[in-house]
């Protein structure tokens, strides 16, 4: 059993004390500060460490989505920015992170009872560690993405101070609330149509259509698109180099059969009742995000009742979180296992087909469905209002997840009622989407003198 908290059996007030105590360690607006640190690790070498244990072939595709823009080189450099982050000041207020809280990492789903959710969706870096850094990486996502839209300097700084302001106000509410009223809590697509439609924005139109759209995102959907009909079986189709089967690769290996029923047999009982009533029918490779492309990625096509009832679940590979060089290994040995529990934790509720299991080669990896009525935004197509009631969602989602996993009134306290804390949140991520523009300058001339292979527009 673990081990209880501490801190569980502090008094509110005392957890309040202990919140504004923090403030003499770590000043509020201490968290405003950065610059390099002198021994900052160059930012290739550390990037391409990465690419040792992936696919070779996937790899210049990897690249080529990274030097896009300085927002996508953001999205695939999480073990750049946990370096930064790690010579900064620790207030010792731990939770669950995220581990790569940008804001592409948060969308729509649904929930096991068919009700569509908002909230984190990504876990591959999941693991307990200071508050303030998914704060942080999410406040610079938002500046990032400003300036990718051509938003001004004012626009970028309101928006990132909305997602902070966001995250410190829902704090202060999960502080007042029962474990089982936080336990409970979530953010819902209704949620976020209230306040679309609170801000009279334009956006209210592409909001409704985008959660309309989203219900009809599911296996059998994702299946008609993505599959054909060879000789009376549902197989997927073949869109090289994103999309192919095991047996059309280099080194391939065919257990994927054997994989499947070792996955089955971790799930929970009643779980493990609906899985195994589907047959395997086809696996193929198929690449996805920014970050993890290189590493493996399948999606496993099982059939119910007949051909008509499709499931798709992906498989993802997971590593070692890029976090736990600087602060401590996972508690669990095993990397899926790592990412389910941080899901679970994290999130309001999760898909009923989440699983792990170890594969080929000691490999570790980690199960869930495809597509179940998941939806994102296309943050490129907003304007300030709009992304600025995105910035809100984000912010409300993960305070959220947070709250469920860390000293939710004591973090609170520590934040305050002003907004001291924000204005420092958003003055370090303005210059660390400074220094994000800065290292990804120095990507593409790497790629221009061709010191490292790329393949664009894939």
């Amino acid at each position: 059993m673990r081990r209880t908290q501490p801190w569980a059996h502090q008094t509110p007030q005392e957890r309040r004390a202990e919140g504004k105590e923090l403030r003499k360690l770590v000043p509020r607006r201490a968290h405003s500060e950065w610059k390099p640190a002198p021994d900052r690790p160059d930012v290739i070498k550390l990037l391409r460490a990465q690419d040792t244990d992936r696919q070779k072939d996937l790899t210049p595709i990897r690249w080529g989505r990274m030097s896009a823009s300085p927002f996508t080189f953001y999205r695939g450099s999480a073990a750049l920015m946990a370096a930064d982050l790690a010579p900064l000041p620790r207030t010792g207020l731990q939770v669950q992170l995220c581990g790569d809280a940008h804001l592409s990492n948060f969308g729509m789903y649904a929930s096991p009872e068919r009700s569509l959710l908002f909230d984190v969706n990504d876990f591959d870096e999941t693991l307990p560690g200071p508050f303030s850094w998914d704060v942080k990486r999410l406040a610079a996502s938002f500046v990032l993405a400003a300036r990718s839209n051509g938003l001004t300097a004012d626009e970028a700084r309101g928006i990132t101070l909305a997602s902070v302001r966001s995250y410190r106000e829902h704090m202060a509410m999960f502080a007042e609330m029962r474990e089982l009223e936080v336990w409970y809590s979530h953010v819902v697509a209704d949620d976020l149509l209230t306040m679309v439609r609170r801000m009279k924005t334009k956006t209210i139109k592409g909001t409704e259509a985008l959660v309309a759209k989203a219900h009809t995102r599911d296996s059998l959907q994702a299946a008609n698109k993505m599959t054909e009909i060879v000789d009376g079986e549902r197989r997927f189709t073949d869109q090289p180099p994103l999309m192919m089967h095991m047996d059309a690769l280099t080194n391939a290996d065919d257990s994927a059969h054997t994989l499947f029923h070792q996955y089955a047999s971790t799930l929970e009982d009643d779980r493990r009742e609906l899985i195994e009533r589907y047959d395997f029918v086809d696996v193929a490779r198929k690449v996805v995000g920014v970050g993890s492309v290189g590493t493996i990625c399948l999606i496993v096509l099982l059939r119910g009742r007949d051909i008509d009832d499709p499931l798709i679940l992906q498989i993802k590979e997971a590593t070692r979180s890029v976090l736990e060089p600087y602060i401590a290994r996972s508690r669990f040995q095993h990397s899926g296992h790592r990412v389910v529990a941080g899901q679970q934790l994290m999130q309001a509720a999760s898909d009923i087909f989440l699983g792990w299991m170890s594969g080929p080669a000691g490999r570790h990896f980690y199960w869930r469905q495809l597509r179940d009525m998941k939806a994102s935004i296309d943050v490129a197509l907003l304007r300030a209002p709009g992304l600025e009631l995105y910035a809100e969602a984000c912010g409300w989602a993960l305070a959220r997840g947070h709250a469920r996993s860390g000293r939710r009134i004591a973090i609170s306290a520590y934040m305050g009622a002003g907004d001291r804390f924000d204005q420092g949140i958003a003055d370090f991520a303005v210059a660390y989407a400074d220094q994000t523009e800065r290292d990804h300058e120095v990507v593409v001339k790497a790629i221009k003198a061709g010191k490292i292979p790329v393949e664009t527009g894939i």
